[in-house]
């Protein structure tokens, strides 16, 4: 799926976390505002300019555009830099024109967006620049913030990384709790197999494994059945092994658990398709943004 592709079907969930951002800000109340222009009703039309205040991939200007579109649906711009770009420090990223009042208070939940989208993609495009084997994909995890998933994921994309499993109806994946909780892996293929054999699965299947006993049961039930098998916390000698193990079987292959920008190098395999990284969406820094009149 596309960047495109991905704001156009998640188009009604952004919009509707726009407008909540803006509520949950009281946007529409700036006592501040209200107070300082209570004669002027529109504070008088200014253009002002969006500075990037680091070095950074730059991601969400599409939806701090959209932010402004809710408040005015004639406010102006005029972009310097789009999403995915390389942005340098005091760079001029925008400029934006509207009624003094309505650039006042869309202005954090604006910058809000920004910031944090550009932290995720800039820390994305550090692992993507990583990547020995330019086959495998850098993939974001559930380790999102709640009710800005959909903005933390588009970060990710924009960055270089790819989409995984979006929510728990995206894909089935069956880790380590599904497993203790049904008995052991081979109960679990015992329940897999009695459901596939009258009515065939319609999600993808991921399954996450712990030791090579655990790779050897999936390359011997698995097959048909399994498409991508998770390798968590993983020895770096185990790797290797399961990676021969299950690309003999046409596995596909995810590495996860612990990675970071300075184990990645010496972590990477050929033959593993994907790494699936937490640190992208719980562990990246914001970059600094301001408007400026």
């Amino acid at each position: 799926m596309t960047l495109k592709e991905f704001y156009l079907k998640y188009k009604k969930d952004i919009n509707h976390a726009i407008k909540s951002a803006l509520i949950e800000d009281s946007a529409y109340n700036d006592v501040t505002t209200n107070l300082l222009f209570k004669d002027k009703p529109g504070g008088g039309r200014i253009s002002a300019t969006l500075v990037c205040k680091g070095n950074c991939i730059i991601a969400g200007v599409d939806i701090f555009k959209k932010v402004y579109r809710k408040i005015d649906r004639n406010v102006y711009f005029k972009s310097f830099f789009n999403d995915g770009d390389k942005v340098g420090n005091k760079a001029q990223v925008l400029l934006v024109k509207s009624s003094l009042r309505n650039l006042l208070i869309g202005e954090r939940t604006a910058l809000n967006f920004l910031q944090s989208m550009s932290g995720i993609a800039t820390l994305t495009s550090k692992f993507v620049r990583k990547l020995k084997f330019k086959s495998a994909k850098i993939l974001h995890t559930r380790k999102t913030t709640p009710n800005f998933r959909i903005f933390e994921l588009a970060a990710v994309k924009t960055g270089g990384g790819d989409f995984h499993r979006l929510s728990l109806k995206s894909a089935i994946m069956i880790k380590d709790n599904h497993i203790k909780s049904i008995g052991s892996l081979n109960d679990v293929f015992d329940e897999l197999n009695s459901r596939s054999a009258s009515k065939r699965l319609k999600h993808k299947l991921e399954i996450e494994v712990k030791n090579l006993d655990e790779v050897q049961m999936v390359v011997n039930r698995g097959k048909n059945l399994v498409d991508v098998v998770m390798l968590d916390n993983f020895k770096p000698s185990d790797v290797n092994n399961a990676v021969k193990m299950l690309k003999n079987s046409g596995f596909k292959i995810e590495l996860s658990g612990g990675i970071n920008l300075k184990n990645f190098s010496k972590i990477q395999r050929k033959g593993i398709d994907y790494y699936s990284i937490g640190m992208l969406t719980h562990s990246y820094k914001s970059i600094d943004f301001s408007l400026e009149f």
